[in-house]
C-alpha cells in the first residue's frame, strides 16, 4: 500500500479549494441544465410551428415532387407539362370546400393539365391485384396501370381534403366515406382519373383480377363500378382477363367461375369481346420470382 504523508495544515488548505470546486460544478451543471430546458423549448416550438405549416405542404410536396419525377426522369415525352400549374388546379378542386361535396367537375381543370393517352393495346386494370400489375408493368414498360399515367402517379396511396375554414390541405382528419359523406375528395378523384383511363383506352385492353379471392370481379371495386362501363366500344374490340392465384394461396375462382361469367356477360353486352387466362403465363413468372423452388413455380420451367 502506498505511503502518503498527511498533515493537518496540508488538509486545512485542501478544503476550501474542494468545496469551490464542487461550487463550480452545481453552477455548470445548473446551467447545463437551464440551456436544455431553453433549447428543448426553442425545438419543441419549432416542431409545432414546422407540422402546423407542413399540414399543408404535406401533400402539396408530394404531388409537385411525383409530378417532376415522372415528367422530367421517367417519362420525359411529357416534359412540357407544368406542374406547377397542375398542382394549382389539384389544390383548387377541394381546398376551402366542404369535403364531403366535391363533385367531378372540380377536377376538371385538372384533367385538362393532364392529358396523357396510352398506345393501344397498352392499357392495363386491375382489381384485387395491385401489387403484381406494379410489378407487371414496371418489367413491361411499355404497358401501363392508371398508377403509371401521370394523374395515377401523383395520387397513388395519398388520402386529401379541404375544409371551408381554412386554406390548408388536409391529409390526417379526413372524413370517411360512407352514407352522409359519399363525395370525398380523394373518392372522386379516383373515379374521375379512373373513367378517364378507362375511356382513352384502346384496341385490346386488360384487366388482372385475383383468383385467390371469393369474387375476382366484383361489381363494387373501382374496375366493376367505373372502368369497365366506360370502356369504349368503338375503340375497345377485346378484353382480356388475367385471373391471377397467390402462388401458396387457395385457388377461389377461375375463368370459368360464376364472377367472372358475370364479368363476360357485361363486357358482351357492351358489342365488345372478352377472352380469359388464368395464371398468366408472364405474370406468373414475377410471382415465382420470390418462391423459385415451389412445385408450381418449378412446373414452368
Amino acid at each position: 500500500m502506498p505511503d502518503y504523508e498527511f498533515s493537518p495544515a496540508s488538509a486545512s488548505e485542501d478544503r476550501p479549494r474542494g468545496g469551490t470546486s464542487r461550487r463550480v460544478y452545481v453552477v455548470l451543471i445548473v446551467c447545463l441544465l437551464v440551456i436544455t430546458f431553453i433549447m428543448a423549448i426553442g425545438i419543441g416550438v419549432l416542431v409545432l410551428a414546422q407540422r402546423s405549416s407542413d399540414s399543408t405542404d404535406y401533400v402539396s410536396g408530394i404531388i409537385l415532387g411525383r409530378c417532376l419525377s415522372l415528367t422530367r426522369i421517367a417519362r420525359p415525352e411529357l416534359k412540357d407539362k407544368d406542374c406547377k400549374k397542375i398542382l394549382d388546379a389539384f389544390k383548387s378542386a377541394f381546398v376551402s370546400k366542404d369535403p364531403c361535396n366535391i363533385t367531378k367537375e372540380d377536377y376538371q381543370p385538372l384533367i385538362n393539365l393532364t392529358a396523357d393517352p396510352v398506345p393501344c393495346d397498352k392499357s392495363l386494370f386491375w382489381s384485387g391485384s395491385k401489387q403484381l400489375a406494379h410489378q407487371y408493368t414496371g418489367i413491361q414498360k411499355e404497358m401501363f396501370t392508371l398508377e403509371d399515367t401521370l394523374l395515377g402517379y401523383m395520387g397513388d396511396g395519398l388520402t386529401w381534403c379541404g375544409d371551408p375554414r381554412t386554406s390548408e390541405i388536409k391529409y390526417e382528419s379526413c372524413p370517411r366515406r360512407n352514407e352522409k359523406c359519399n363525395s370525398t375528395a380523394t373518392y372522386v378523384f379516383w373515379n374521375v382519373v379512373s373513367q378517364k383511363f378507362a375511356e382513352s383506352a384502346c384496341g385490346t385492353v386488360y384487366v388482372m383480377l385475383n383468383g385467390s379471392r371469393d369474387t375476382p370481379f366484383s361489381k363494387n371495386s373501382t374496375f366493376g363500378r367505373v372502368e369497365v362501363f366506360n370502356l369504349r366500344p368503338e375503340k375497345v374490340h377485346t378484353l382480356q382477363a388475367w385471373v391471377m392465384h397467390n402462388v401458396e394461396g387457395v385457388s377461389r375462382d377461375s375463368c370459368s367461375g360464376s364472377s367472372i361469367r358475370e364479368l363476360q356477360s357485361i363486357v358482351q353486352q357492351r358489342k365488345i369481346s372478352f377472352e380469359c387466362h388464368n395464371d398468366y403465363r408472364p405474370a406468373r413468372f414475377i410471382q415465382c420470382v420470390k418462391q423459385p423452388s415451389h412445385l408450381t413455380c418449378k412446373a414452368l420451367l
